[in-house]
C-alpha cells in the first residue's frame, strides 16, 4: 500500500503560479508512474502530467508548456509547477502513482481555484 499526501493547493490570481507538491509513503524510484490527474467542477476527471518512469514526462494538450512536473527520488516527492494560471484550470488535483503495471494509488486531492 502506498499513500499519497498533496500539498501547495489554493487561490491564485489568472496569470499567476501555484506549486504542487506530492510526497509518498514509499520510494518512487520504483514507481512505473508518478503523474497529476485534475477533475474541474462538474467534469470528468482528466490527465495532467506525469513521468513514465522516471525519465519520460508527458502533459495534457491543455496545460503543455504551462506545467511542469519533476520528481525526487530521495525525498520521495512529485511536484508539478503550475505558471500562468488560467480559470480552466480550477480544479481539485490528485497525485497518482502505479507500480508493477497494475497497482494503482490516488491522494486525496488539494483544491486550486485561479479567480480574480
Amino acid at each position: 500500500q502506498v499513500q499519497l499526501v498533496e500539498s501547495g493547493g489554493g487561490l491564485v490570481q489568472p496569470g499567476g503560479s501555484l506549486r504542487l507538491s506530492c510526497a509518498a509513503s514509499r520510494s518512487i524510484f520504483s514507481a512505473d508512474v508518478m503523474g497529476w490527474y485534475r477533475q474541474p467542477p462538474g467534469k470528468e476527471r482528466e490527465f495532467v502530467a506525469a513521468i513514465v518512469r522516471g525519465a519520460t514526462t508527458k502533459y495534457g494538450d491543455s496545460v503543455q508548456g504551462r506545467f511542469t512536473i519533476s520528481r525526487d527520488n530521495a525525498k520521495n516527492t512529485v511536484t508539478l509547477q503550475m505558471n500562468s494560471l488560467k480559470p480552466e484550470d480550477t480544479a481539485v488535483y490528485y497525485c497518482h502513482a502505479k507500480y508493477y503495471g497494475a497497482h494503482e494509488y490516488w491522494g486525496q486531492g488539494t483544491q486550486v481555484t485561479v479567480s480574480s
